[in-house]
């Protein structure tokens, strides 16, 4: 047992001596494949990270919303629909909201206005989110104005800012009282934007829903799961840009590692040679190689992975922020709330460290079988 250990620690270090010795080369091999697990490791992260951070958000949205549809657009549902909806067996509750959205030309964004239902709101008195006090250079105390469909300007004060704890949903949103909304968009009273349904089972969603479409025809229930798809897909979509980086990424390491595997330097064939030619057998050469490739993996899995980490939770994915950013001028500052899937994290190790792992010892094997004499010769 001893000599196998005194034999694996002199065949570790003649590894370490190899690499030292080639050390030009290995640090650009290990900086390559440092940025290539870099760039996977930032997609992965990035988009299991923000698919929780909405999976979280969409936690406390409604079990289902009704919205009326006119022309396959949205419509002002009438207040009327409330009272067939709550004679619907297993309804708990059926509530009206107001929202809308307003474009500010003087910033060229969009805000979104909503009457909250648990904070009642004076008039002409506004809550407005921190994007909007960035953008918009206001505080407490300021006067913001906003044109009307009947071409009135009015103006409301704002009597506080939106806590920065919920930027990522509220960067752009405008809380305001039920009858400066109707004035300002024009809404008459008998009207609500949407419609909010509870219900006692969550397992007859589907067949409430399909009650209110058969009493309701001109509605569409749209139920919570139906919205974390939603916002799956956008966030699949703002990541097409994450998608193309990850593609470049892996069709280099395919050359990479194809390169790689395609055999070895004159100098690495004649040192195998010398190796054999001085006692040692294929297992020990195999072996060096394997060290070799295992710690080159490491190194290089290990600081990618830290580096994308780093990146993506503590930088805010500053490589990947212009495509998630779109045409949107209000974009929240917000920190992703670090995340890592064990799952992934061994999908992209055998995605990365096994390929190139084995492209290391398969010529090596090859040149180990070889007569010493013709491998030095070569």
């Amino acid at each position: 047992m001893r000599s196998w250990i005194e034999k694996q620690r002199s065949i570790l270090d003649y590894t370490l001596a190899s690499l030292l010795r080639r050390k030009g080369k290995n640090f650009s091999l290990l900086f390559v494949y440092m940025l290539v697990v870099f760039i996977l490791a930032s997609a992965m992260f990035f988009t299991s990270a923000m698919k929780r951070e909405a999976s979280l958000i969409l936690q406390g949205s409604p079990e289902m919303v009704v919205q009326r549809l006119l022309m396959g657009r949205y419509d002002p549902i009438p207040l009327d629909y409330l009272k067939t909806i709550r004679n619907i067996r297993g309804v708990i509750s059926a509530d009206a909201r107001l929202w809308g959205y307003y474009f500010d030309p003087t910033v060229g964004a969009n805000y979104t206005f909503m009457v909250p239902h648990n904070q009642p709101l004076s008039l002409q008195n506004i809550i407005v989110g921190s994007g909007i006090v960035r953008s918009r250079k206001v505080g407490k105390g300021d006067i913001m104005s906003f044109r009307a469909p009947d071409g009135k300007v009015r103006s409301f004060t704002i009597t506080g800012e939106i806590s920065a704890s919920s930027e990522l949903i509220s960067a752009d949103l405008i809380l305001i009282s039920d009858t400066d909304f109707r004035n300002l968009f024009g809404l008459n009273g008998s009207y609500a934007t949407d419609l909010v349904v509870a219900v006692r089972n969550q397992q007859e969603l589907s067949t409430i829903a399909r009650k209110i479409t058969e009493l309701l025809p001109d509605t569409r229930p749209i139920i919570r799961a139906e919205m974390v798809r939603t916002y799956d897909s956008v966030f699949d979509w703002r990541g097409g840009m994450v998608i193309v980086l990850l593609l470049m990424a892996l069709l280099a390491f395919v050359i990479f590692a194809s390169e790689k595997a395609s055999g070895l330097s004159a100098e690495e064939r004649r040192e195998i040679g010398i190796l054999k030619a001085i006692g040692w057998e294929t297992s020990d050469v195999i072996a060096v190689k394997t060290y070799e490739g295992a710690l080159v993996s490491f190194f290089s899995f290990a600081g990618g992975v830290l580096l994308a980490y780093g990146h993506i939770f503590f930088s805010a994915a500053l490589l990947f922020a212009p495509a998630l950013k779109g045409w949107s001028v209000l974009y929240p500052n917000f920190r992703i709330t670090p995340f890592i899937d064990p799952y992934q994290v061994a999908i992209l190790f055998f995605l990365t460290v096994v390929p190139y792992t084995v492209a290391t010892i398969i010529p090596s094997w090859r040149a180990a079988i070889i007569d010493p004499d013709s491998v030095m010769r070569s």
